[in-house]
């Protein structure tokens, strides 16, 4: 286990360079952030050439990407053009958002697992085809027309709920645009939890426990969910990043804060700083959750060993 885990940080970190070198350049060529310091009002030379010179923006494209890694491993993610570190923006944004996403992930794994396990186990009974046609419209129905509709209904039509996020996001406020951002994925989830769960109550080991007179429950619990959960799991750890730099959309119906918030401000207004310095700690994210659902096979399946 311990070798695996070692070869799997030194694949990270080709992984690592080679996503932020092409969200470096692509923020790049987004355009001169420059011209979008000055306002309307086009930059004089003397002064475009100084800020340029002051973010850096006068050397190469290599040379800036050399100088923002060396900065990063030491905790430097530069500067926005406000002037703010991004290391601030960083300190307020995510908190918000990872809260945000415990509560949409909490949503995926207890409402998702939960109706997919029950319309797996009554397959083809009006239970399961009434999940799988409510999940069908959840997918199809974009995520913004979800929340906004939500927002209308539950927070001004209704009362139950505050229209918008305050800047403090706590959790209880967090639950209806926590559910707006899992809705799509909740979905998948429950679908492919039942289709996993179809498919391996027909293995022979679910009909052998059964044979051996194990009650219900626990050829369910111990047998046949860990193994049909492999496929969910792996879908759920893909999912954490997403979710987290997905949340634009759900971030600017409930005016939450967030990373989703720095993220489109950032690319309004051209701030490579601010943009690269985000998506490199979703990338981080995204690859650290990813090694922790590798890790979680062995603990589902105890046949997965790693060598």
């Amino acid at each position: 286990m311990g070798r695996y885990v070692i070869r799997r940080l030194l694949q990270m970190i080709p992984v690592f360079v080679g996503a932020t070198l092409l969200i470096f350049l692509m923020v790049n060529v987004m355009g001169d952030p420059i011209a979008g310091l000055c306002g309307e009002r086009k930059c004089d030379p003397a002064t475009a050439a100084q800020l340029r010179s002051e973010f850096g923006l006068d050397k190469p494209v290599w040379q800036q990407y050399l100088t923002y890694m060396g900065n990063v491993f030491t905790g430097d993610f530069g500067t926005a053009f406000n002037g703010q570190e991004v290391t601030e923006l960083m300190a307020s944004a995510f908190p918000v958002t990872i809260r945000l996403t415990i509560v949409a992930i909490l949503f995926e794994i207890v409402i998702g697992i939960t109706f997919g396990v029950v319309t797996g186990l009554r397959r083809g009974r009006p239970v399961d085809t009434g999940v799988l046609l409510t999940t069908l419209v959840v997918i199809s129905v974009p995520t913004f027309v979800t929340g906004l509709l939500l927002q209308l209904l539950l927070g001004v039509e209704w009362g139950w709920i505050s229209p918008s996020v305050s800047s403090e996001a706590p959790f209880d406020e967090l639950i209806v645009p926590g559910l707006v951002l899992a809705s799509v994925s909740l979905a998948y989830v429950t679908r492919l939890t039942r289709t996993s769960i179809a498919e391996n109550a027909r293995g022979d080991y679910v009909r052998t426990a059964v044979a051996k007179g194990l009650p219900r429950h626990r050829v369910i619990r111990k047998h046949l969910l860990r193994n049909s959960l492999i496929p969910v799991v792996t879908f759920i750890g893909t999912d954490i990043g997403a979710l987290m730099g997905g949340a634009i959309v759900t971030e600017r119906i409930f005016n939450i804060h967030g990373v989703g918030y720095q993220l489109y401000q950032g690319i309004l207004r051209q701030n490579t700083q601010t943009v690269v310095g985000f998506v490199t700690v979703l990338v981080l994210v995204f690859l650290v959750a990813n090694l922790l659902v590798d890790l979680l096979y062995a603990v589902l399946d105890p046949r997965i060993r790693y060598a």
